[in-house]
């Protein structure tokens, strides 16, 4: 199912009969979802199902809904504030939608961002971790999505929520974007609100809210996703001024698109054109030639992707190509709550 199509057919009660038959079929297959997921974290918590532990400590970065909470760019600011401590650090990651001579979007770019710390991927996350301490001597492990991912025992869970789209519109997958229902936050020991600035104040004080009913004690962090450059093949940069000054055909596929369109749009740039694909996406040379063409009939200066988007597609890109190519860079920035995270992170370390 197209990605765009399935998000506002959830995210809205109206349409025609067949969209309402749709939603009943979802709720249905939600329904049996939420009872497996009630099950399994039954067993877990009665240790009918039990975690293995590993011989150093595990931080688990993860969230309760789908695809673009902001989870890579929180690993990295922690991978990189480990670093600064001098404690070898080993991200655990599963290598989502990793095909043979596909390019996988997240430990591409945790290799690239992380360069004190080494990358480890793996389905069985405590098959990862027994790697990660025999081969690479990790002090301290990192699991990417790891929230569901039960079977590795963790000394602390990190969620990241989305500000602009919080909860998974209520419901659980696949009526909605909940990995498992929001009361599960209870399991958590810190939140980090991402996206903050393209959510109102009132909104993100909901989000807090709804957070301290659940878990009156959760530490709650709030941060931006910070973007000062664009940048091409060789490394060259452009400023986000300079990106004024171009036409720009944008595209992406990532969990949440609107976030990045609406990112360029803040910006005040240029869009003449755009293409959102499915989270994840494996781009083949006929999509890259695509998005080409399209810019090119749009009279486009520039296509943009982020830097996900751009490890997976660049390859297919003819360097001679008169139209620039690049990605808009990515870090995370705290507005506050970032000392109550590493306070955490140290009682983990030492």
């Amino acid at each position: 199912m197209d990605q765009n199509f399935y998000r506002n057919l959830i995210a809205n009660s109206d349409g025609g009969y067949r969209k309402r038959l749709l939603r009943l079929l979802l709720r249905l297959i939600s329904f049996v979802y939420c009872l497996a997921v009630e099950v399994r974290n039954l067993c877990y918590k009665m240790k009918i199902f039990k975690s293995a532990q590993t011989a150093v400590p595990v931080i688990s970065v993860g969230n309760i809904t789908t695809g673009g909470t902001g989870k890579t760019p929180l690993v990295i600011w922690l991978c990189n504030m480990i670093a600064k401590k001098n404690v070898r650090c080993v991200i655990l990651t599963r290598g989502y939608k990793s095909q043979s001579g596909n390019i996988s979007d997240e430990p591409a770019i945790l290799a690239k961002a992380c360069p004190a710390a080494r990358v480890v991927v793996n389905s069985n996350r405590y098959r990862g971790s027994l790697r990660a301490v025999a081969e690479f001597g990790a002090r301290v492990l990192v699991m990417d999505d790891g929230f569901q991912h039960r079977k590795l025992k963790r000394n602390l869970d990190i969620i990241a929520i989305d500000a602009t789209c919080p909860f998974g519109y209520g419901k659980l997958l696949p009526a909605g974007l909940l990995r498992e229902p929001v009361r599960s936050l209870k399991r958590a020991d810190a939140v980090v609100i991402t996206h903050y600035d393209q959510s109102s104040t009132d909104r993100t004080e909901d989000i807090v809210n709804r957070i301290r009913q659940i878990a009156p004690d959760m530490i709650i962090a709030k941060a931006n996703h910070h973007h000062s450059n664009a940048v091409l093949h060789k490394g060259e940069t452009l400023t986000i001024d300079e990106l004024k000054e171009k036409d720009i055909f944008a595209f992406c596929g990532i969990g949440n698109p609107n976030a990045f369109l609406n990112r360029l749009e803040m910006f005040g740039l240029r869009v003449v054109g755009s293409k959102v694909f499915n989270d994840h996406h494996n781009y083949t040379d006929g999509d890259i030639s695509n998005i080409y063409e399209q810019a090119r009939i749009l009279g486009a200066d520039i296509i943009l992707s982020t830097e996900k988007d751009w490890v997976k597609s660049t390859l297919y890109v003819n360097k001679d190509e008169e139209i620039l190519f690049a990605y808009l860079d990515l870090e995370l920035e705290f507005i506050e709550g970032a000392d109550s995270i590493e306070s955490l992170v140290e009682k983990v370390l030492y």
